[in-house]
């Protein structure tokens, strides 16, 4: 699997590697080092996914005028 800069990928492009990610560690066809490398990957992807969507909701609480931090205490 070729090493791409996760830093640049859409929440799109990250989930979806994230999911063939998550099919190829279900199917249990690789070997141990190749799994502890998706695992790895795959840490990563959810990672930015995080990134992403906590980026998207201080956008949303900024346009509505909400403090982000009053959201994030509601959770």
């Amino acid at each position: 699997m070729p090493e791409k800069d996760i830093a640049a990928y859409s929440f799109e492009a990250a989930r979806d590697e994230l999911l063939t990610i998550v099919s190829r560690l279900e199917e249990g066809n690789v070997t141990l080092d190749e799994s502890l490398d998706l695992w790895e990957r795959g840490e990563k992807l959810a990672a930015r996914c995080q990134e992403i969507l906590e980026g998207a909701r201080e956008r949303i609480a900024a346009d509505r005028g909400d403090d982000a931090t009053a959201a994030e205490d509601d959770e």
